[in-house]
């Protein structure tokens, strides 16, 4: 399939993937170029993300297998290629959501702060210090990249809306020690 073709689709038709598309399950390739696609596609999973009112996105669950992710949770878009973590501190426990699974909610403990490495969309090597919901979205979306989803750490809770799980996070971030 012609690469431009599949961007153009992105952005014009948001193709996103829900449970139980197997497609969820694969592991992402590295993206070996930093080029005008690659940045392209970064945009258009952007306007995805903002369109579905999330905080992060990665290329698998709009059906592309390359390692990128965005995320974005109020203090400015950060968009990764070939992001890996390379140190982990403390946890937390916290309900999560996933564009991918609407109205699922999974109760998961994931590292409290990380340090990631990756690529940014100027194709320059970058190390992020990461804590709080931040270091929580780019573990999530990184488990995308290596097929595995919330449903992975326990029980899902059905959501009523969207609304249930914003609450959740507020309150958790509030009353954080």
């Amino acid at each position: 399939m012609n690469e431009e073709w599949k961007i153009k689709q992105i952005e014009t038709r948001p193709p996103l993937k829900e449970y139980p598309d197997p497609i969820l399950r694969r592991t992402a390739l590295p993206v070996t170029d930093v080029c005008k696609s690659v940045r392209a596609l970064l945009r258009g999973m952007a306007r995805i993300m903002y369109n579905r009112e999330g905080i992060g996105l990665a290329a698998p669950q709009i059906g592309v297998m390359r390692r990128l992710i965005i995320a974005d949770i109020g203090e400015g878009l950060l968009s990764l290629i070939n992001p890996e973590i390379l140190d982990r501190r403390g946890e937390a426990f916290l309900l999560e959501g996933c564009l991918s699974l609407p109205n699922v909610g999974v109760k998961v403990t994931r590292n409290e702060s990380i340090v990631v490495r990756g690529i940014d969309t100027a194709g320059r090597e970058v190390t992020r210090d990461l804590s709080g919901l931040m270091a929580r979205v780019i573990q999530h979306e990184i488990d995308h990249l290596n097929g595995a989803l919330i449903l992975d750490y326990g029980p899902a809770e059905h959501l009523r809306d969207r609304a249930i799980l914003t609450h959740e996070l507020e309150y958790d971030q509030k009353t954080k020690l």
